[in-house]
């Protein structure tokens, strides 16, 4: 009997659970944006390790307020003053800089008024008295737990992995890429188009996704129809962890992929999923290696692109939430009803209402290139009016 598609919650669980398992290894922390943390990273240090000034002022002791105080001295951000303030002491003090011990509270300088040594209080005193001062392990306390694994590594998670004295920061390897886009049809990018070819642009896009985050790509292709051939670029690539391929994977006589893997001895693990575009997607293993056969249309490489290859890479690299995320958005148009399958509509999004692109053709680009989300219609989905909410995944990957 013929296997009905998945449903997509079902496929995408099957395939994160092949994704690879890929070497774990300790990679400077400023090389690790794209990452994701493969451990739990702990503080070694806290911050800030005494209590500091937040504001420009004198350090003193709230007893002493108003004051006079006499100025013995200063602290700046990276020479402290070294010795405890006494009664009647002050110390001028600049924003970062070590509190003097003795010292319980920071008047700003605008409140204050300074004659030779002497300092005195001349506008309203910090209330409560160390409202200026940041205490010690404020930010973060040694051994505390400061970023949980899964984390993707972003520039403001790598500076408080610093912060927290980590040089070196655990993450997985890379993993290793290779694109094959195929078809009769597909002359390589910059060579010249009959009336009956196309460009090539499948494979420079799912490379383009694919390099968006810490990989290593190659691109193969256009590859002709031919199992022969299909099969020759499958075995250029032995050490590549995910072998992703574009076209072929439907069910026309000139859709190669799914007899070409059956030579090789790939087994399939599944193959069509209940979505549109990209229904004919397909996954299968050969030994260690994972292979993606997306279908040929680019809006239906994208789609099945986000929804499974970016997830798959997302995994192997140790993201804690792999999948794209949708958020309630209201239409600034009207919708029309769902049909059979779950759609993914290219819209675009202006930050307060979402409106779907006119043309939803599989095979057009300019509305995919101009979308910056995909409106979630579930299988049977009534109309639905300008207002009304519905599922949206932006397309932007900085959140993943």
């Amino acid at each position: 009997m013929k296997q009905a598609p998945l449903p997509l919650v079902e496929a995408q669980a099957r395939l994160l659970d092949l994704a690879p398992a890929l070497r774990l290894e300790h990679r400077a922390a400023e090389e690790c944006a794209g990452f994701y943390l493969a451990e739990p990273l702990l503080a070694k240090r806290d911050q800030p390790a005494r209590p500091v000034s937040a504001m420009d002022g004198y350090a003193c002791r709230a007893a002493d307020l108003p004051g006079p105080c006499r100025v013995i001295g200063e602290s700046a951000a990276g020479h402290p003053w070294q010795r405890a303030l006494g009664a009647g002491e002050a110390v001028r003090i600049s924003t970062g800089a070590v509190v003097p011990e003795g010292a319980d509270a920071v008047v700003l300088q605008e409140d204050c008024a300074r004659e030779g040594e002497q300092v005195r209080v001349t506008g309203e005193p910090p209330s409560p008295p160390h409202r200026h001062i940041r205490p010690a392990a404020m930010d973060f306390a040694r051994t505390h737990g400061i970023l949980p694994a899964g984390t993707r590594l972003g520039p403001t998670q790598i500076a408080l992995a610093i912060a927290g004295g980590h040089h070196l920061l655990p993450v997985r390897a890379k993993p290793r890429v290779a694109v094959i886009d195929s078809g009769d049809e597909l002359v390589a990018p910059g060579c010249e188009c009959a009336p009956h070819q196309l460009p090539a642009s499948n494979g420079p896009m799912l490379a383009a996704m694919v390099s968006a985050y810490p990989s290593e790509v190659t691109r193969i292709g256009p590859v002709p129809d031919s199992i022969e051939a299909i099969i020759a670029a499958l075995d250029t690539q032995p050490a590549a962890d995910i072998v992703v391929t574009s076209g072929g994977a439907s069910v026309g006589e000139h859709d190669l992929i799914r007899p070409a893997l059956a030579e090789i001895g790939a087994e399939l693990t599944f193959w069509r999923v209940a979505i549109k575009p990209g229904k004919p997607l397909l996954v299968a293993r050969r030994g260690e290696q994972l292979i993606l056969g997306l279908p040929g249309n680019p809006a239906s490489a994208f789609v099945t692109g986000w929804l499974f290859l970016l997830p798959l890479l997302r995994k192997a690299l140790g993201s804690a939430e792999p999948l794209p995320r949708s958020l309630p958005v209201p239409l600034g148009a009207p919708m029309a009803k769902g049909g059979g399958r779950m759609e993914f509509i290219r819209a675009r999004w202006d930050g307060t209402s979402v409106v779907p692109e006119a043309l939803q053709d599989s095979g057009a680009l300019s509305p995919l290139a101009h979308a910056n989300a995909l409106i979630v219609r579930e299988a049977g989905a009534p109309p639905r009016e300008a207002g009304t909410d519905v599922p949206v995944m932006p397309l932007a990957l900085l959140d993943y």
